[in-house]
């Protein structure tokens, strides 16, 4: 059984520890914000990036099929997801898929909708294109998030929305969604003729006794594939970002077209050697750290974490962690919501994403804390978070 292996990454020019004072105007900071690992990526990985080193040579490199096939494998074997591999094309990442997938699926001025609290990006991916952003809450009660599919439907029709963005798992508030939710929202998207681009980035990180199901497969067998491309990686589930490869699944032909037209355009066809490299050893090695690192997050690191928090702060409400590593804190019983990002950075020396970045003031009272790290590490930052609230 492979362990996992802490990493300092300070000093490597890492975005979570050395991109503080960019982000935050300080460096006094534990860092618990952006969604990269601080552990080693396996040693399946390190090893087969070293062999590829060890040659010297670092010339142009053919996209290799035998990296797709790994990945259609991992899925086939994990997820019992049975992906074609005509079907797949390239990303250096998913947030560049989604920005790609609102130019060539939208016109100017249509309107792109979401489901806050999201991944901020979304927003970017929208606006920077020249789309209108409509924002639709998630329903939260009790501590649990879920879809109103009246207001979902009604938020649709009223602002005729032509493309929605999916995120499933749901970065911030860690909800993995059952097959039936899945259902009523692709069937409410085609009934309104809206396009679905699924993030499904995190859709490895589950928690035992819950099962991701992909937009692809919630229904029958291609019931989805005309309206619905889905966008994966082996970057988060295995620490792999800086590889810059992301997988685009698109099973219908004429929008594989539409993106093959776009990619050619801007020469998007290939991506980094050593992304290739690190991904297929990931998928054809890692299980045993990736099996480490699933107990690691939700049966170490979670428990943890929600077990200071409950005993140092009875009012603070912690979302239920069903997928990511990713834990979503609603802080606004216990302080005033305007409060937060000051005493977090202030009083608890913390760096996390804080909630108005997800969709606006409403979610001021809530943090997102990164728990893909050492134990240690984890209770540091919950016991500061304990420091900044009281």
């Amino acid at each position: 059984m492979e362990k996992l292996e802490f990493v300092d990454r300070r000093g490597t020019n890492s975005a979570k520890w050395d991109g503080l004072e960019k982000m935050f105007g300080r460096t006094d900071l534990h860092s618990m914000w952006v969604a990269d690992m601080d552990f080693k990526a396996p040693l399946a990985v390190r090893k087969a990036l070293s062999e590829y080193a060890e040659r010297g040579a670092f010339g142009y490199m053919a996209s290799p099929d035998s990296f797709y096939r790994a990945a259609m494998d991992w899925e086939m074997r994990n997820h019992d997801y049975r992906i074609e591999r005509e079907w797949i094309r390239f990303s250096p990442g998913v947030v560049t898929a989604f920005h790609i997938a609102v130019k060539i699926f939208t016109e100017g001025g249509d309107t792109v909708m979401v489901n806050t609290p999201v991944y901020y990006p979304f927003f970017k991916a929208v606006e920077s294109n020249g789309r209108k952003l409509v924002k639709s809450p998630l329903k939260y009660s009790d501590g649990k998030y879920s879809i109103d599919f009246e207001k979902f439907s009604r938020d649709i029709e009223e602002n005729n929305v032509k493309l929605y963005i999916l995120c499933s798992p749901h970065n911030p508030v860690g909800r993995v969604w059952t097959a039936e939710e899945l259902r009523r929202v692709l069937d409410i998207c085609r009934e309104h003729g809206v396009m679905v681009v699924s993030d499904e980035i995190h859709h490895d990180l589950i928690a035992p006794g819950v099962k991701f199901v992909p937009a692809l497969q919630c229904g029958k067998p291609g019931e989805y594939d005309q309206m619905v491309i889905a966008l994966t990686a082996p970057s988060k589930t295995f620490n792999l970002a800086a590889g810059q490869n992301s997988l685009v699944i698109i099973p219908d032909e004429e929008l594989r077209s539409k993106w093959d037209a776009f990619a050619g355009s801007i020469s998007m066809t290939s991506g980094n050697p050593m992304g290739y490299i690190a991904g297929e050893a990931a998928y054809n090695e890692g299980e045993s750290w990736y099996n480490q690192l699933i107990h690691q997050i939700y049966e170490v690191n979670f428990p943890l974490l929600n077990n200071i928090l409950e005993q140092e702060l009875p009012g603070v409400t912690v979302t239920d962690l069903q997928g990511t590593y990713l834990s979503w804190i609603d802080l606004s019983k216990v302080m005033d919501p305007s409060e937060v990002e000051n005493a977090v950075l202030e009083k608890g020396k913390l760096a996390v994403d804080f909630g108005h970045w997800f969709g606006g003031e409403s979610f001021s009272g809530f943090v997102r804390m990164n728990l893909a790290a050492p134990e240690e590490y984890v209770e540091k930052g919950a016991r500061a978070l304990v420091s900044a609230v009281k």
